[in-house]
């Protein structure tokens, strides 16, 4: 069958290993200090691994490959299990593996946005509440595909701004995906990303809040570089924060 799987482009692989950490289908390993994708019928195509690969050498592809098989995956967990359990010499698992892997790139909604359900916020007076909806929030870790991006009203903001803004919670982050990072540290072009995100979902608003140090224009040129490549029409606005706090435009 005909059907959409992963591609790894070894000559960009680094041999780091994030991506076979993050496939809990074991559908990736590591050969001879390459990844490799050892079974077309443990990849289910979803893409847990490609916001791990730090060098973008994992990409979608459309070929022809053996149909997801989940009951050889699942069977093939139990086996690793038992191994793991006989080498340390218990009945059962010593740490059950995280679906997804890594904890730091597993996708979760999460429950802050207090606005939407009406509740009263468990938190003391005066106490700040987080309005951050989901889990990553970096925009090299996010999977494009996530179900959070339906509908959603999206911040894309350079990650300084949350420090030099003391209301970034309440002012712009409340009721949004948020995405952040720093073009000048990442040293990379997010516009791809950005742009397999507002093509692929249905995006109500993009906001972006960058710093006024000139780095930050990455971020910007970035994001409306995708609003164009997306040919979506879609409400969009610039904030830019001072150093020391303040609202410039």
């Amino acid at each position: 069958m005909v059907r959409r799987i992963i591609h790894i482009d070894e000559e960009k692989c680094n041999g780091c290993g994030a991506c076979a950490n993050a496939c809990h289908e074991s559908a990736i390993g590591m050969v001879n200090g390459k990844a490799k994708l050892l079974r077309d019928d443990y990849c289910d195509g979803l893409g847990d691994c490609l916001p791990a690969c730090p060098t973008n050498a994992i990409t979608f592809v459309e070929r022809e490959a053996a149909a997801y098989d989940e009951a050889a995956v699942l069977a093939n967990k139990a086996k690793k299990d038992a191994e793991n359990a006989k080498s340390a010499g218990t009945s059962a698992p010593a740490h059950a593996p995280m679906a997804g892997g890594c904890p730091g790139t597993r996708m979760r909604m999460l429950n802050q946005r207090l606005e939407e359900t009406g509740e009263s916020a468990p938190a003391a007076p005066q106490q700040s509440v987080s309005r951050l909806g989901q889990w990553p929030c970096q925009i090299k870790l996010v999977a494009p595909n996530a179900p959070y991006f339906n509908g959603a009203k999206l911040l894309i903001a350079a990650d300084c701004t949350a420090y030099a803004y003391a209301r970034m919670h309440e002012d712009f982050m409340k009721g949004k995906v948020t995405l952040i990072g720093c073009p000048k540290l990442d040293d990379i072009d997010y516009s791809e990303k950005l742009t397999t995100i507002i093509s692929n979902n249905d995006i109500q608003s993009v906001t972006i809040v960058r710093m006024e140090v000139p780095c930050c224009g990455g971020l910007e040129f970035a994001a409306k570089k995708a609003l164009q490549a997306s040919g979506k029409f879609i409400p969009w606005q610039v904030v830019t924060i001072s150093i020391d706090g303040n609202i410039l435009d």
